[in-house]
């Protein structure tokens, strides 16, 4: 079971899949910073200085009000909190839509570049097939 083991973590995959988990944890910061910092206040401009993070209801509590939905989680309140809920989609779709992008690029990138070593191989002139060459032989051996 060991060596199956070590033969698991040798595999390329596992060390581009332990790349992408780093890269993403990363991702998922700036993500966060950006709907934060830029994201949330452009959507409390529109509406009207709402911030989604602290919207909360709380279920079934003994009627008192929270200042934030930490504090009510600090105090033990079970807490609908439907604004982190839709901040978490918020993210998703920021998170979906980069990649988007970048996977869209990348694939132009990749469509140029296959495309310049079409054209390169179309320019490039074909010398004769190894029938002809063969043939060559044959007719120069035939006429000594």
């Amino acid at each position: 079971m060991l060596q199956e083991f070590k033969d698991f973590i040798a595999k390329g995959n596992v060390m581009d899949m332990a790349v992408g988990l780093i890269i993403g944890a990363a991702f998922t910061a700036i993500v966060k910073s950006l709907v934060a910092d830029l994201i949330n206040p452009i959507i409390g401009l529109f509406t009207g200085g709402v911030d989604f993070t602290n919207k909360f209801i709380i279920l079934g509590g003994d009627g008192t009000v929270y200042a934030s939905l930490e504090a009510a989680r600090e105090a033990g309140a079970a807490a609908f909190a439907w604004g982190a809920f839709v901040m978490a989609v918020i993210n998703f779709l920021i998170i979906a839509w980069v990649v988007f992008m970048m996977v869209r690029y990348l694939n132009k990138v990749k469509d140029a570049a296959a495309k310049k070593e079409e054209e390169i191989a179309a320019e490039t002139p074909a010398g004769p097939s190894e029938i002809d060459v063969l043939l060559e032989i044959r007719d120069s051996l035939v006429k000594k």
